[in-house]
């Protein structure tokens, strides 16, 4: 299968609410259309997590972020510009998302993805795509396709093919929280 193809079926997928499972800047996610309350409502089932524990997306590029967000201080972009490794900024006043994806206080993690798979996903979905952990809340993070637990693969709609064989070390993103009046706050590190 090519990566054309294989982005081609993702988005699909997506586009029919259901929920995938695909290599991102970090770790191998869960992801489906963060606009779509049902189908973020199956991905708290998959994890078996609480909904009160909000996700992240990702998105192509700022001007994807900025449909989302009402407003983002001009200290996210600049923080995204230096970081070293995939940052994660949880932003207030999350718009036109799935509103058991946002957290109470309004607010909403975002992450612009710079690896080719999951960027070139993001663009062809034209929306941000869900992306958290592919495993259950409180077990232990699938940093490659071959740690992902057979329960999470059989209850996703599309399993993407590309970089399955890797075998290499992945880690979460960095995630920082910034509000309105400029506090940073550094979640993960």
């Amino acid at each position: 299968m090519t990566l054309k193809e294989d982005i081609q079926n993702a988005v699909e997928v997506l586009r029919k609410g259901g929920v995938i499972l695909y290599p991102t800047d970090t770790v191998w996610g869960l992801g489906c259309d963060a606009t779509n309350e049902k189908a973020v409502a199956r991905i708290y089932d998959i994890k078996k997590r609480d909904d009160s524990k909000a996700l992240i997306c990702l998105a192509d590029s700022d001007g994807r972020v900025q449909r989302y967000v009402r407003d983002v201080p001009a200290v996210a972009w600049d923080l995204l510009e230096v970081a070293d490794k995939p940052t994660t900024v949880i932003l207030d006043g999350a718009v036109n998302l799935a509103p058991n994806l946002v957290a109470e206080d309004g607010s909403i993690g975002m992450r612009i993805t710079r690896e080719a798979f999951s960027k070139e996903l993001c663009y062809r979905f034209q929306k941000p795509i869900v992306s958290t952990s592919a495993n259950v809340s409180g077990e232990p993070t699938a940093q490659n396709y071959r740690d992902i637990a057979p329960e999470i693969i059989d209850a996703v709609d599309y399993v993407c093919f590309t970089r399955r064989q890797e075998h290499k070390p992945h880690t979460p993103s960095s995630i920082i929280k910034l509000t309105k009046d400029g506090i940073v706050t550094i979640i993960r590190k």
